[in-house]
């Protein structure tokens, strides 16, 4: 009797319990529905908000102050100083060419020069005794004409011959024209001092065309030395050994600057609706996995990469085909003392931050 009793109890006791947790699930089914499609909206939406914030560029690059090293003037080479990977100061020695042809130069230059003020002050001295002439020849008429005043009347009373009275006469005349060309000559010779009797030298023509020669092979001696324009490391020293000939205007080495470091990005040119020049950018760089730089955009150029290719885009067939284009984006790096070194050529990721969020006008 008890048991029966027991048996028929126990689902009175469980059915309550078991309706209301079925009524439960029901109620919470669609509350759950819901609240999914709401956190994917709000997700959706807030993604969709901050979509056209962060440019993302994989395209970029590493690069740095570069420049190969050569000079002007042939020569063979005597010394090179430096060694392959070696950091330099600006101003610094890189290599030597044989300076003696070009020391020789210089001092036949020197000697012209010098040659050339010795006879320009020597044209005006020469100019000073030509005026001399000019005066002792004048008196000289002078005196002939006061002869031949003297002889006139002498002549008409019979005091002195018809021959001697002539012979003052002619030379009266000839010193007056000896007069003239000795005036011409100076007039001459002052035209060469450029109408200046007085003229300093080192400003006459002559002058400044030997100071030029002297100049040249001066420069030319300089430029047997050369000197590291920037600081940096060298790189394919061993290109070149002393003993060889170095042509003009030939590449000796190469020089790459550890200071003036920059990337170099290139995003589509959809991407850079809101990129402005000041606008923070976050660096990774493929050789340290896990390390940032802080940088910031510095100049946006004004043509795409394409532009100064060699063969660039021809757009006037018949048979064009769009291309989306790549702008350069130069990116200033913050560095600090204790980063590794970023070496010209590295693979480099870069994130711009624009700072936009879009707004609902953006639909429209």
């Amino acid at each position: 009797m008890s048991q029966s009793a027991t048996a028929s109890d126990a689902p009175r006791v469980t059915e309550p319990k078991t309706r209301g947790r079925g009524l439960t699930k029901r109620a919470l089914r669609p509350i759950l529905m819901l609240g999914g499609i709401l956190v994917v909206a709000v997700g959706s939406g807030a993604y969709w908000l901050n979509g056209g914030r962060y440019v993302s560029v994989d395209d970029a690059y590493v690069r740095a102050a570069k420049q190969v090293l050569s000079t002007d003037v042939s020569g063979i080479v005597m010394d090179i100083p430096v060694r392959e990977g070696q950091r330099v100061e600006k101003g610094q020695i890189l290599l030597r060419l044989e300076p003696r042809k070009f020391e020789i130069a210089v001092a036949g230059a020197t000697a012209a020069r010098n040659g050339i003020v010795s006879t320009l002050n020597a044209m005006k001295l020469e100019y000073q005794r030509m005026l001399h002439d000019v005066e002792v020849k004048s008196a000289q008429v002078e005196a002939d004409q006061a002869n031949h005043d003297r002889l006139v009347g002498l002549v008409r009373g019979g005091g002195v011959t018809r021959a001697e009275y002539d012979n003052i006469r002619f030379q009266l005349v000839a010193n007056k024209k000896a007069v003239e060309a000795l005036k011409v000559t100076a007039a001459v010779q002052l035209a060469r001092l450029g109408g200046n009797p007085d003229v300093d030298v080192r400003k006459m023509s002559d002058y400044l065309q030997a100071q030029a020669h002297l100049d040249e092979a001066q420069r030319q001696l300089d430029r047997t030395v050369i000197h590291a324009p920037f600081a940096g490391i060298v790189t394919q020293v061993e290109s070149i050994q002393p003993g060889m000939y170095l042509a003009a205007a030939t590449a000796a080495f190469g020089l790459i600057s550890d200071e003036r470091i920059w990337v170099e990005a290139n995003p589509k040119e959809t991407e850079l609706t809101h990129v402005r020049p000041g606008n923070p950018v976050t660096v990774t760089v493929d050789t340290y996995p896990g390390r940032r730089w802080n940088a910031v955009v510095e100049s946006i150029a004004p043509n795409s990469g394409s532009e100064f290719s060699i063969l660039p885009a021809q757009n006037t067939s018949g048979n064009w085909v769009k291309v989306v284009q790549r702008i350069p984006v130069r990116i200033r790096i913050e560095r600090t003392a204790d980063e590794p070194p970023l070496r010209a050529g590295m693979s480099v990721i870069a994130t711009i931050d624009t700072g936009h969020k879009r707004t609902l006008r953006d639909i429209y």
